[in-house]
C-alpha cells in the first residue's frame, strides 16, 4: 500500500491523513512551544530580541495537548518535536510531553534546544516520555560562542549535551551552523567533540530565516563546503541505510563507533543547496497556533481561533488536511520570485 493510500484510510477517517496534491503524506509533527530565547544568535534575531508573542495568543499547555492529540489519533503523526524559540522556557514543558506519551499510538517525541537548562530538566523530561533531543552548538571556542550568541553559556550548553546522555536521551544530536569566516574551520573540531562523547552530528546550511533578513547565499557554507572540509581530515562513507524523510543526508566516520557499537555517522541538512522538498513529511505548528505546511511558506492555516471558537476534534483535523493539501511543491528558494517568511525561524520553529 503506497503513503497516500494508507494516509488516506488512518483511524479510518473520512479524509485520512494530511495528504497533500504531490502525494507527499506528513506525519512528522513540529511543535513550537515557545517564540522566547535566551540567546540571541547572530544569524537568527538582533541583539536586543525580539517582540514576543502576547501571552494570551500562545496555545495553553491543554489546547497544545489537544492538537496534538488530534494530530496523532485522527491525523497518523508518528513523531513529535517540541521546538521553540527556545522550548526549555516553557514552564509546562514536562506536563506537555507527558501527555503526548500517553497517546495510543504513542508518537516518538523529541526536542531541539540550544542546551541552557538541560543538564536541570534532562531527567525530569525523559521521565515524562521525551525519547531524544537535538542540541544547537556551532563553535566549541568560548569566545566566538559569545560573539554568535551574545551570551556567556558555553559551559551551560556543554552541561546541557551531558545531562541529557547521561539521562539516555539518546542518540543525543548535535546541530551546528558554519558561517562564513567566523566559524568555518570548525567543522572537523566539532566532529571530534561529537565522536569523543558518543553525540551524532549535523551540520545545516544557513537559512534565508533570519529576523534581520539579511541572509546572503553567497556568504553561506554550503552542503559541499562542508564534506569537504571533513573529507580533509576523515574518510567518509556512503550510509547504507535509506534517508526516507529525513532531512539529513548522513555519512558513516571511518574507524569509529557509535554508543550502540554501530557506525558513528555524520549529517548534512543542505536545505539550500540540496532540497529534499520531494520527500518532505513534516507539518508544523506554531507557539500561537498556526499550521505551516513549510518551513517557508508565506501562509499560515489558523487552529488556534477555530479550536477557541468551540470546534470539536472533527473540524480540526478536517481544517489542518485542507491546510496541508495546498503545501507547494518546494520551498523555491532559488525562485527569483522567492519571498522569505515574515516570520523569522525563532517564531516558527524549526
Amino acid at each position: 500500500m503506497t503513503r497516500y493510500r494508507r494516509a488516506m484510510t488512518i483511524a479510518g477517517e473520512p479524509g485520512g491523513g494530511l495528504v497533500d496534491r504531490y502525494g507527499r503524506v506528513a506525519t512528522d509533527l513540529r511543535v513550537s512551544l515557545t517564540d522566547r530565547c535566551n540567546l540571541r544568535c547572530t544569524y537568527c534575531m538582533p541583539a536586543e530580541g525580539l517582540a514576543w508573542l502576547p501571552g494570551p495568543d500562545v496555545l495553553t499547555d491543554d489546547e497544545v495537548g489537544r492538537l496534538i492529540r488530534v494530530a496523532v489519533e485522527r491525523l497518523g503523526v508518528t513523531e513529535v518535536r517540541f521546538t521553540g524559540g527556545e522550548p526549555l522556557l516553557r514552564p509546562g514543558l514536562p506536563r506537555i510531553v507527558a501527555a503526548a506519551a500517553a497517546l495510543t499510538p504513542r508518537p516518538t517525541l523529541s526536542l531541539t534546544t540550544n542546551g541552557i537548562g538541560l543538564a536541570r530538566l534532562a531527567g525530569p523530561l525523559r521521565a515524562a516520555g521525551l525519547d531524544r533531543v537535538n542540541v544547537s552548538l556551532d563553535t566549541l571556542d568560548s569566545d566566538r560562542f559569545a560573539q554568535l550568541t551574545r551570551r556567556r553559556r558555553l559551559p551551560d550548553v556543554l552541561a546541557g549535551l551531558a545531562g541529557a546522555a547521561d539521562a539516555g536521551l539518546g542518540p543525543v544530536k548535535i546541530n551546528a551552523v558554519l558561517m562564513r569566516g567566523v566559524n568555518d574551520t570548525e567543522a572537523p573540531e566539532l566532529l571530534r567533540f561529537a565522536l569523543a562523547h558518543g553525540y551524532e552530528l549535523r551540520f545545516i546550511e544557513q537559512m534565508p530565516l533570519d529576523a534581520q533578513h539579511s541572509w546572503d547565499r553567497a556568504a553561506m557554507i554550503t552542503a559541499a563546503e562542508i564534506l569537504d572540509r571533513l573529507a580533509a581530515e576523515f574518510i567518509l562513507l556512503p550510509d547504507p541505510v535509506a534517508r526516507g524523510g529525513a532531512p539529513a543526508e548522513t555519512w558513516l566516520v571511518d574507524g569509529f563507533t557509535a554508543p550502540d557499537g554501530g557506525p558513528a555517522r555524520v549529517g548534512v541538512i543542505g536545505s539550500v543547496t540540496r532540497p529534499f522538498c520531494g520527500d518532505c513529511d513534516r507539518t508544523r505548528l506554531t507557539a500561537d497556533g498556526q499550521v505551516r505546511a513549510c518551513l517557508f511558506a508565506t501562509e499560515e492555516s489558523d487552529l488556534r481561533g477555530t479550536l477557541r471558537a468551540g470546534a470539536d476534534d472533527a473540524e480540526l483535523a478536517r481544517r489542518w488536511r485542507a491546510a496541508m493539501w495546498g503545501k507547494r511543491a518546494g520551498h523555491g528558494i532559488d525562485d527569483p520570485s522567492f519571498l522569505q517568511p515574515a516570520r523569522p525561524m525563532s517564531a516558527i520553529g524549526g
